[in-house]
């Protein structure tokens, strides 16, 4: 039986103590998700975003009470291996940041698999592995809805290969959580740049162990900083599709 308490977690083993809260509420808020795609909306990608109109004093007032809160907001989305994905907004003065965590009730460590900062570190997910997790509408997290889950974890996404439906499903989540009028160009145009890592190419490693070749990433086992070989056998594990 899944305990409460290991998808709305007080604490994640391995990580910061938090506080954590839980905030459905902000998903439900379309300058929220301007603020969470930023570091997506590269190039033509952002000029689509932004546009021309957008009221900047508004994403600014709201970014500055998102950051000064006391507690962390999380978003945890349940897979149906057991596991939880949790997305935490680190709200420490001078070391903000979006960290992306994997975790199981029997590990005593959670996994950071991608960090959207200052210092990005990632991607942490194959569009595969995404489309997987945010279609899981196993109850017990903070929504059951795919958009909200697809553009929660689209920052740790990395992927030279993307099917071409893709464009359509991005601009399908597009459009009903950020109302955008002419989503389709725009989820290509996200699509295209991949943010902050930027595209990565995926392989298959001792079997069944997914890597990736991506210089800043906790899934490529050249980089120094790479998950260990057993973690990163066990966070392939997880997110297989």
């Amino acid at each position: 039986m899944t305990n409460a308490a290991d998808l709305h977690p007080d604490r994640i083993p391995g990580y910061h103590d938090g506080p954590f809260a839980q905030r459905p509420e902000l998903l439900d808020q379309r300058l929220f998700w301007y603020g969470h795609l930023y570091s997506c909306a590269q190039g033509n990608a952002g000029r689509l975003l932004w546009g021309t109109d957008y009221a900047w004093a508004d994403h600014r007032n709201f970014q500055r009470r998102l950051w000064e809160r006391g507690d962390w907001p999380a978003f945890t989305i349940p897979l149906a291996t057991g596991h939880r994905l949790h997305v935490v907004y680190r709200t420490i003065e001078g070391e903000a940041g979006v960290d992306y965590l994997l975790h199981h009730p029997n590990w005593d460590q959670s996994d950071l698999i991608a960090r959207d900062d200052g210092h990005f570190m990632g991607p942490g997910l194959s569009w595969k592995e995404l489309v997987a997790a945010a279609d899981n509408a196993l109850p017990g997290g903070t929504t059951t809805d795919p958009h909200a889950h697809l553009l929660l974890l689209l920052p740790a996404l990395g992927d030279s290969t993307i099917p071409e439906q893709a464009v359509h499903r991005l601009a399908a989540a597009l459009s009903a959580r950020l109302g955008v009028e002419a989503p389709q160009p725009l989820a290509a145009a996200l699509l295209e740049s991949q943010g902050p890592s930027g595209p990565a190419h995926w392989a298959t490693a001792h079997g069944s162990v997914r890597i990736n070749d991506g210089r800043y990433s906790f899934r490529n086992p050249a980089n120094d900083f790479a998950l260990a070989d057993d973690r990163l056998a066990r966070v392939s594990a997880a997110m297989t599709p």
